[in-house]
């Protein structure tokens, strides 16, 4: 009698986050189909795959029709990986058609009997006793077949055997020939597409995704993954609806009495902060300021920094009063430098869920918006990432500071994405000139949490910020070059956000 599939073991991949993305592998006994056009990354997860098995104390058997034995156990060697535990069967061509009398393409593969290939498999799979198999590639069994009712025949022959012989099978197909064919579609048992995108600069990013699994439910959706020394790594696609728990909502102020004022008292845990203005405004010091509060209370804090080289920042932030690296050797401050060329968003997204997850990190600094824009393929796919990963940090309790850098000094200025929509509070700093020399103004222009001031407050950068009284003899502070209204002007009452 057939075993349910949702009841079915789980052959585990060994591959970090795609067991997640499967809900526990691949079901045992079953054949699925792992495509994707050649450097993809098929052969090192099909070889961790196998490698799972032996440690699970699994026998794995490896069927090459594309590359050698010895090409194989050099890909591995490249990862730190020993494969003396796993069978490597190479299947050549016949001596004849290395004899010069017989040559007639290149291409052996098209010259020879589907059967004379097929066969020898079978037996090496029935002497190996192998649970876990990879047949590596269709491409050649495609082409021997000549015909795509051949082929079919020939695909569902080797999954009813397979399925007798009761192995967990992996097929791989690098789509080099005839990709729209959906033959082993139709007849695997689920299906794993891998793709690479090479972007206008940077290095290239790949991704998968789940097309097809029979009988149980899957993570679906695109998920970045990368290749690198130790083998493949999958991030899976955050979704903040998974991860909710509860906390006690308090609010944490910034330690300075002008800025918390300002903020009708601080911010709440579990929200987020977009904080806007031109470069060189003091962004990232307003960021420092909270991250500072917040070890000071006895919780930890995570730094994102896109636009900063670290020792820049180290030795910018320690006259103002931040000693960045005394926090970072404390363990209570954990600040990770990220190029944003050589980083997927997926990639990102697991970094900072690991920083979410731990329940002490109560602060979470994003610096820029701009540098991860860079790393995002389109401006859509920008704004729903961060929709994600703003509700996954307020559901973790998390209070969130993102800073964007706009275009231009004074006046009116943009960002390229809109994201302040997203925030529960957005605080503005602008230049501003009077009398001949440049000064800084800042202002609360939303809060969803609470009332706020609605003043705008001068603040210096001395040896750490100082926020000065509302300017209320001024008007068009925020256009950058404002009018004197008098010494009279009435300070404005605070508005509710």
């Amino acid at each position: 009698m057939d075993i349910p599939y949702k009841d079915l073991p789980k052959a585990r991949t060994g591959i970090p986050g795609l067991d997640d993305i499967l809900l526990g592998g691949l079901a045992h006994g079953r054949v699925f189909l792992l495509e994707g056009s050649p450097g993809t990354g098929k052969t090192t997860m099909a070889l961790r795959f196998l490698m799972e098995g032996v440690h699970n104390g699994e026998r794995g058997l490896y069927v090459t029709l594309s590359e050698t034995a010895a090409e194989l156990r050099a890909s591995a060697e490249s990862h730190g990986w020993d494969l003396r535990d796993i069978d490597i069967f190479e299947v050549v061509p016949p001596e004849s058609l290395l004899d010069a009398e017989h040559q007639q393409s290149l291409l052996y593969a098209s010259d020879l009997e589907l059967g004379e290939t097929v066969k020898p498999i079978i037996e090496r799979v029935e002497r190996s006793r192998a649970t876990r198999i990879v047949l590596d590639s269709l491409s050649e069994i495609r082409l021997l077949a000549q015909s795509s009712l051949r082929y079919r025949r020939q695909i569902l022959a080797l999954k009813h055997y397979f399925a007798r012989h009761g192995a967990t099978v992996l097929l791989l197909d690098d789509l080099t020939t005839e990709a729209l064919d959906k033959t082993v579609h139709s007849v695997a048992h689920g299906v794993i597409r891998l793709e690479e995108m090479s972007p206008d600069y940077g290095a290239e990013r790949r991704r998968l995704r789940v097309i097809k699994y029979r009988g149980q439910g899957f993570r679906g959706g695109y998920h970045d993954f990368t290749l690198r020394t130790g083998g493949a790594q999958v991030f899976p696609r955050l979704v903040a609806a998974e991860h909710r728990k509860k906390f006690q909502r308090a609010r944490m102020g910034s330690g300075i009495a002008g800025l918390d004022n300002l903020l009708g008292g601080g911010v709440e845990q579990g929200s987020s902060t977009v904080i806007m203005g031109p470069a060189g405004g003091g962004k990232s010091l307003l960021a420092l300021q909270f991250v500072r509060e917040s070890i000071h209370q006895g919780n930890k804090a995570a730094m994102f920094v896109f636009d900063e080289e670290l020792g820049l920042l180290f030795d910018r932030a320690k006259p103002l009063g931040f000693d960045l690296p005394a926090m970072q050797a404390s363990g209570k401050l954990l600040i990770k430098q990220l190029d944003a060329a050589e980083l997927s968003p997926g990639e990102f997204a697991h970094a900072v869920r690991t920083a979410g997850l731990d329940p002490q990190v109560k602060t979470v600094v994003i610096d820029s918006l701009n540098g991860y824009q860079a790393a995002m393929p389109q401006e859509n796919s920008l704004i729903l990432h961060m929709h994600e990963l703003l509700q996954f940090l307020n559901r973790q309790g998390a209070s969130t500071f993102l800073t964007i850098a706009q275009h231009g000094m004074l006046g009116e200025m943009k960002t390229q994405v809109d994201v302040t929509y997203l925030a529960d509070s957005v605080i503005l700093l602008r230049f501003f000139e009077v009398q001949g020399s440049v000064r800084r103004a800042m202002s609360v222009i939303k809060k969803r949490t609470g009332k706020h001031e609605d003043t705008i407050r001068e603040f210096w950068i001395r040896d750490g910020l100082v926020i000065g009284d509302p300017l209320v003899e001024f008007h068009g502070v925020l256009r950058g070059v404002p009018l004197l209204m008098g010494d009279h002007a009435a300070p404005r009452p605070a508005g509710q956000g």
